[in-house]
C-alpha cells in the first residue's frame, strides 16, 4: 500500500477512494496519501537525520494556519506534530503527500491559540525537500550547543503545557544529553555559564514532568542534580519537598521547604505547601502514637497515671521486715567467720 501511485488530487481533496490511502498506525486517526511520487523507498530519510520540508496545514474548513516554504528539524526527535514526525519518515525524496490527522497527533484538547481550536483535526501537504545527518555534537561551537539545547527544552515546555509529560520528558532528555556531549571546542566561560543554566532548566523541568507521572524516584535524582550545582535553587528545594512528601517523608520533606521559604520569604506557594505539611506530618505523628498504643495492651495509657502510694501495698508489719533484715545479716556475717576459720 505504501508503494501505491493513486491519481493526482487536489490538495484539498482529503475524501478520496480509500483504498488510496495509508493508515499510519491502523487506528484510522493518521493518515497519508502520495500526491506526487518521490525517489524510492531506498531515498526515505532515517530517524536522528535532519529533515527539510514544505509545509501547508489547514483546517476541516480549509482555512490555512500554518506554512511553511522550508521546515527543518530532527526525525524522531518530537520536535514537530507527531503527525509530522510519524509521517515523515514514510516519504521518499521529492514526493509530496497529503496527510489527514485526528487532533491527537496535533494540537490535542488544548488547541493553539489563536487559530488553531481544541480538538482540530488537521489536513497536511507536505514535501520532502533535503535530509541529511545531523550535524556532530563534538564539533558544535558554544552558541550553536546552546541554541540546539534550548530548542529541545522549548519544546519539552510546549508538551509539558499540552500535559503530555512522556513527551516532555523525551525533550528534556535530549537538550540534558546535547548539554552534556563531550566537546573539541574550547568553550569561553560565559558559554559555560550559559550551559549549566540550560541544564538546571531542563533539570528541574524534568523534575517536574516526572511529579505529574509518580515517577518520585526518578524526579528525586533530577532535583538532586540540580542542588548539586546549585544548592540555593528554589525550585529543585520546592519539588524536593512535594517528592518527599509524596511519599509519605514529611520530617525531610518540612525542613526542605523551611530552607526554600528563608530564601524566597513572600512566596505563597511554598507557605501554603509547607502549612500542609506542618499539618499532615502532626496527624501522622498522633496515628503513629495511637498504634503504638494499642500495640502496647495499655488502652487506659491517654488518661492521667495514678500516684504512687506512701504505703506498701503488702499489709506487713514494719517490725517484721526489720526483723527479717536483721536475720538475713546474721546469716552473711555467720558465712564470714566459718570461712575465716577455716
Amino acid at each position: 500500500r505504501e508503494d501505491a501511485q493513486p491519481p493526482e488530487r487536489g490538495a484539498g481533496d482529503a475524501a478520496g477512494d480509500p483504498e488510496e490511502w495509508l493508515d499510519v498506525l491502523g487506528n484510522g486517526l493518521l493518515k497519508k496519501k502520495t500526491l506526487v511520487a518521490g525517489q524510492g523507498v531506498e531515498s526515505r530519510p532515517q530517524k536522528g537525520q535532519d529533515v527539510t520540508i514544505r509545509l501547508k496545514a489547514t483546517l476541516e474548513d480549509g482555512t490555512v494556519v500554518e506554512e511553511e516554504p522550508a521546515l527543518t528539524f530532527t526525525l524522531g526527535d518530537c520536535d514537530v506534530l507527531q503527525a509530522l514526525d510519524l509521517c515523515v519518515q514514510l516519504l521518499e525524496m521529492g514526493e509530496t503527500a497529503l496527510i489527514v490527522s485526528d487532533a491527537k497527533y496535533c494540537y490535542g484538547a488544548q488547541g493553539r491559540s489563536p487559530d488553531v481550536p481544541p480538538d482540530a483535526s488537521l489536513t497536511l501537504e507536505v514535501e520532502l525537500l533535503a535530509a541529511r545527518d545531523a550535524p556532530d555534537l563534538e564539533l558544535l561551537s558554544g552558541k550553536e550547543k546552546i541554541q540546539l539545547a534550548n530548542r529541545k527544552r522549548e519544546r519539552g515546555n510546549f508538551f509539558y503545557q499540552q500535559a503530555d509529560y512522556v513527551l516532555a520528558i523525551n525533550s528534556y532528555d535530549i537538550a540534558l544529553r546535547i548539554v552534556g556531549s563531550s566537546s573539541k571546542v574550547d568553550f569561553s566561560p560565559d558559554e559555560e555559564a550559559e550551559l549549566l543554566d540550560v541544564k538546571v532548566k531542563c533539570l528541574n523541568n524534568l523534575a517536574a514532568s516526572q511529579l505529574k507521572l509518580d515517577h518520585f524516584k526518578a524526579a528525586l535524582k533530577s532535583c538532586n542534580l540540580v542542588l548539586e550545582h546549585q544548592p540555593g535553587n528554589i525550585k529543585a528545594l520546592f519539588r524536593k519537598g512535594k517528592v518527599l512528601a509524596q511519599q509519605g517523608e514529611y520530617r525531610e520533606a518540612i525542613p526542605i521547604l523551611k530552607a526554600a521559604l528563608k530564601l524566597e520569604p513572600s512566596n505563597k506557594t511554598i507557605h501554603a505547601e509547607l502549612s500542609k505539611l506542618v499539618k499532615k506530618h502532626a496527624d501522622q505523628r498522633n496515628v503513629e502514637t495511637e498504634m503504638y498504643r494499642k500495640m502496647l495492651g495499655n488502652p487506659s495509657a491517654a488518661s492521667a497515671p495514678r500516684k504512687c502510694k506512701d504505703k506498701l501495698p503488702w499489709s506487713i508489719p514494719w517490725k517484721w521486715l526489720f526483723g527479717a533484715t536483721a536475720i538475713a545479716l546474721g546469716g552473711v556475717a555467720l558465712s564470714v567467720v566459718i570461712a575465716a576459720r577455716n
